[in-house]
């Protein structure tokens, strides 16, 4: 009975909490249904809680990609497969080389390339086409034989030329205004499969990594997440209109397949480059006249700078364009014509978008003042005009043998001397010589004509004495006994 009567109590009681509950809600609700005389101090206007939509940035349609399909369709038929070999050059190999069973065996290898032009001008990467004998273009099941045109190892750039017309050439977009975040597609043939496409975004520009050779590398690569695979190497990376925006050239990789990032040439860099190896048969690079290098925390700190954007000048050419304009080492610069300078792949970037003889403004920092200079863009011997420098090409050295320039002329403190470049299997090779060694005397003799060396190397045999200096700039002098 008692156990009743206090169920019942509980019963009671849940039911006057419900009533008084039901009492209070409309009390509330009565209030905001204009009932009360609340003032406006306490609660503001709706207005001044409304959204202006036309104020907030909104996203542009026509740049979110429904489907690429239409990229795809533009960009693939400009796209080509590339097939180099070589090995078989039998002048390349010495007897030990059969002896031992590494004789001439050919070899092929495979990458990718995009048209250029519709009379046959095709770019690539130099490392698609490096030490080849003969190289094949395939284009729509069709295979030409293919010319080389020139070879630019600073970027990773080389242009090749086909006999032929009408080709479907790629359609341009510009690189500079390519923007982190943008959707990309990479048209390539990964693992010999003809015309692939992939797709991504921009993760970042001005991207140096450090993998390209040559006396004066330019490294601002365009990383992206679209996938890239072995033989991609030399094909497109095209924006979502289907135009040319980047060379693809590397892969960050443990493994040789893709596993997260590639990097590709700028499109306008490529393009610049490719136009000057046709036109004048090598690049016209712009100097400054300063060797700069990126500016880090640490060197800050010590130079009491603060800002951490910028490259340093740590050696100022005697003579050269810098000098003349009144840079001095230690310089900090900030900005040339209207592009800030964050680093070295800007600093870089920027000039190679210009020729010698081109004036430009520059902005620096010097023991925290702010200066503004002009000056006029040098080419590798200190002038300003076109260059073609004087060469000479030897399969069987191994080599491209060349005039040294202004530069390495004023770090070795030298009149002249002959520059070993693009060194493949061969003789120079065989004697333990290096990429960038500078020969200035050959038997006692000077060395100053790159052919007259290359020719009495080719056909000499005896006592070979050679002096120089070797690519860290530290004086040499070998003598060789040559067959």
């Amino acid at each position: 009975m008692k156990i009743m009567m206090k169920n019942l109590k509980f019963a009671i009681l849940a039911f006057m909490s419900g009533l008084l509950g039901a009492w209070a809600f409309h009390q509330f609700a009565d209030e905001f249904s204009g009932n009360t005389n609340i003032s406006q101090d306490q609660f503001p206007q709706a207005e001044n809680f409304q959204v202006n939509y036309a104020d907030q940035i909104q996203p542009n349609i026509s740049t979110i990609p429904v489907s690429f399909v239409e990229a795809s369709l533009k960009s693939t038929p400009s796209v080509v497969f590339i097939k180099n070999f070589s090995g078989s050059d039998t002048r390349r190999y010495s007897i030990f080389d059969y002896f031992f069973g590494t004789g001439p065996t050919q070899r092929v290898s495979t990458g990718s390339g995009v048209i250029i032009s519709k009379d046959g001008y095709i770019i690539t990467n130099n490392h698609v086409i490096e030490r080849a004998e003969t190289i094949e273009v395939v284009h729509q099941k069709r295979t030409y034989p293919a010319k080389l045109i020139g070879t630019d190892k600073n970027t990773d750039i080389a242009v090749l030329k086909v006999e032929t017309q009408d080709l479907p050439a790629i359609t341009l977009g510009s690189s500079r205004e390519l923007k982190i975040g943008e959707w990309v597609i990479a048209v390539g043939n990964p693992f010999n499969l003809t015309s692939t496409v992939t797709a991504g975004i921009v993760s970042a520009k001005e991207r140096q990594i450090n993998i390209l050779g040559g006396e004066f590398p330019l490294e601002s690569f365009i990383q992206t997440d679209a996938p890239i695979n072995p033989g991609n190497s030399g094909g497109a990376l095209v924006n979502i209109r289907g135009e040319l925006v980047g060379i693809n050239t590397a892969i960050l990789s443990r493994t040789g397949s893709y596993t997260g990032y590639g990097f590709a040439v700028p499109g306008d860099i490529a393009m610049k480059i490719a136009n000057d190896l046709i036109k004048f048969g090598e690049v016209q690079k712009a100097f400054l006249g300063a060797d700069v290098v990126e500016l880090t925390p640490e060197l800050a700190e010590e130079m009491k700078l603060k800002t951490l954007d910028g490259v340093i000048a740590v050696h100022v050419l005697g003579g050269g364009s810098a000098e003349k304009a009144g840079i001095r080492k230690n310089d900090l610069i900030t900005q040339i014509e209207s592009v800030p300078i964050t680093g070295k792949g800007s600093f870089e970037e920027v000039l190679s978008y210009y020729y010698p003889g081109n004036q430009i403004n520059v902005k620096l920092i010097r023991n925290n003042e702010v200066k503004n200079v002009s000056l006029t863009l040098q080419n590798l011997e200190g002038g300003t005009g076109v260059l073609i420098r004087e060469f000479y090409t030897s399969e069987l050295l191994g080599a491209r043998l060349e005039s040294v320039n202004a530069i390495d002329r004023d770090r070795l403190k030298i009149s002249f001397g002959i520059k070993i470049t693009g060194l493949t299997r061969g003789y120079l090779r065989e004697l333990g010589l290096n990429e960038g060694f500078v020969i200035t005397k050959v038997n006692g003799e000077q060395a100053r004509d790159p052919k007259d060396v290359g020719v009495f190397l080719e056909k000499f045999s005896g006592r070979l004495l050679l002096e120089g200096f070797a690519p860290n700039g530290q004086p040499f002098m070998q003598s060789y006994s040559v067959r």
